[in-house]
């Protein structure tokens, strides 16, 4: 056996760990302004788990406000025969962020335990599966998706590790070298296979929505989040959505090119909501899909079975805004998404064509007028510093933003995530990327976004705070938020506004 792994007197078979450091990656706005996101992942892979014959649990570190080293005096009571550390978060690009979390839990679990054995999966760990391996404390990596490595893996500790070479995307030591499995595939059934989350494992009155979510002074909590899809068939190069994905698209032969876009059910999706409604009182909810207006039939089919319920719900999901069809958004607002995230990026075309964001300007207007002519808010997403911007084409963003002027906006600087086109073309021109993991938030003091091919990360840093004041001070924005919201929700904008980040920069860092 390669290593030294306590397997004897065992009780439960897995536990799921969320890590989390809110105020490392969010500063003072976690506090009150960001979501407490329920931890999706983990909840999906626990009931992938227990459907296997796994017995499962969760620890949520983030909504139980957790450190490290109080995960490990809790492993100490349970005994699992296998720790996961699943370094996800609100959206793809959070798993990097939640790498420094994810490292301290697997480090405290070590010294606490030596003897416990730890895998770490997520996006960001998919992406890089050997640096991830000799980077941090955990004795395993899963390579994929994680599912069947996790499955396989359960099954090898019960044979002390016998036959570790078996074990579908694993990553692990063999005497000091780095050595890997062959892949694990992708679920196909998601309805079978994984149907929902294991809502009764997490602490479901500890998770609030985003400020944004409840413009209008409706109560954040309860509130939850779900995919209804996994993947995206775009090609945006800033983004690392199929990280996870990508080993087991190429078993299935897949192309290189072609990304994965699979389907739970409207039937699934719907006895989700039921859950969360009948039995724990959710009305927010959060439809987490990178791109869930996407297909008709799909959407139109959970859209009318929330119909057909009478439920009063207040969901946000994303779009884009060229897949928005006809009458797609009469059945949304019917079913109470009352808000839709675009990713709008960029305003200059030579910008948004560079990485591969292709759409008419005029698209833009006409697709927000329209959803907002339909009665629901836009969440307008943007990103300073992509690599042709300069300080021209960023003030045609913002001015775009302002122009637009969305019940709320997004503005984000330019990261180079693993797992992206952009991190891939980074690391092969020797770009200088964050020396910490924590530095991919975008709300760090430490955050480190990539140069343009005119512009300094400082000034990208610099020029997307200013532009974020500039948006919510707006008067324009603020009698429009008066109007929809009331007075009292324009003094939760200016709470908000008055969280001022702390940025790093010294020159030595921004080199």
């Amino acid at each position: 056996m390669p290593y030294k792994l306590d397997t004897t007197n065992r009780g439960i078979d897995l536990v799921l760990i969320n890590p989390s450091n809110r105020v490392q990656t969010y500063q003072a706005l976690a506090t009150s302004v960001t979501a407490i996101e329920p931890p999706v992942w983990c909840g999906m892979m626990a009931t992938f788990a227990r459907i296997k014959g796994a017995s499962v649990l969760i620890i949520d570190t983030d909504a139980e406000k957790l450190t490290p080293d109080a995960v490990a005096e809790r492993l100490k009571e349970i005994k699992p025969l296998l720790v996961a550390v699943v370094a996800y978060g609100h959206q793809p690009s959070a798993s990097t962020q939640n790498m420094p979390a994810a490292g301290a839990i697997c480090t405290a679990i070590k010294a606490e335990l030596p003897g416990q054995a730890v895998i770490l999966t997520g996006g960001h760990v998919a992406a890089l599966p050997e640096r991830t391996l000799k980077e941090e404390a955990a004795d395993f990596v899963a390579g994929g998706e994680g599912l069947y490595t996790l499955i396989d893996l359960i099954g090898c500790l019960k044979t002390n590790l016998n036959d570790i070479e078996n074990v579908r995307g694993l990553w692990y030591r063999d005497n000091g070298q780095v050595r890997s499995n062959v892949d694990a595939p992708l679920i196909r059934d998601l309805d079978g296979e994984m149907p929902g989350i294991a809502w009764d494992l997490l602490p479901m009155g500890n998770y609030r929505a985003h400020n944004w979510h409840c413009f209008g002074d409706l109560d954040r909590q309860p509130y939850a989040a779900i995919y209804t899809t996994l993947g995206c068939p775009f090609h945006c190069s800033f983004c690392c959505i199929q990280a996870p994905f990508k080993t087991g698209e190429a078993l299935s032969g897949l192309k290189a090119s072609s990304n994965s876009y699979r389907f739970w059910s409207p039937e699934a999706v719907i006895a989700e909501i039921d859950i969360l409604v009948n039995k724990y009182g959710v009305r927010n909810i959060k439809i987490a899909d990178e791109m869930f207006v996407l297909n008709l039939k799909h959407v139109v089919g959970i859209c009318d079975l929330i119909i057909e319920r009478g439920y009063d719900l207040n969901i946000w999901a994303y779009s884009r805004v060229d897949t928005i069809k006809p009458g797609m958004l009469e059945k949304l607002k019917a079913a109470g998404v009352l808000w839709l995230a675009f990713g709008i990026e960029a305003a200059n075309a030579r910008v948004r064509d560079d990485v591969q964001k292709g759409f008419d300007q005029d698209d833009v207007q006409r697709t927000i007028t329209m959803v907002q002519d339909a009665g629901i808010n836009v969440i307008g997403n943007y990103i300073f510093g992509l690599p042709e911007d300069d300080l021209q084409t960023m003030q045609e963003t913002l001015d775009l933003a302002i122009d637009l002027n969305c019940e709320f906006g997004n503005f984000y600087c330019t990261m180079a995530y693993p797992g992206s086109q952009l991190y891939t073309s980074a690391v092969n021109k020797g770009i200088n990327l964050p020396g910490d993991w924590s530095a991919y938030s975008q709300h760090a003091v430490n955050t480190l976004p990539l140069p343009t091919r005119y512009l300094s990360a400082a000034e990208v840093v610099a020029f997307r705070d200013r532009a974020f004041d500039k948006y919510f001070t707006n008067e324009a924005y603020l009698k429009m938020i008066e109007s929809k919201f009331g007075p009292d929700t324009v003094k939760q904008v200016f709470d908000m506004t008055a969280y001022k980040l702390k940025r790093c920069t010294p020159v030595s860092m921004w080199k």
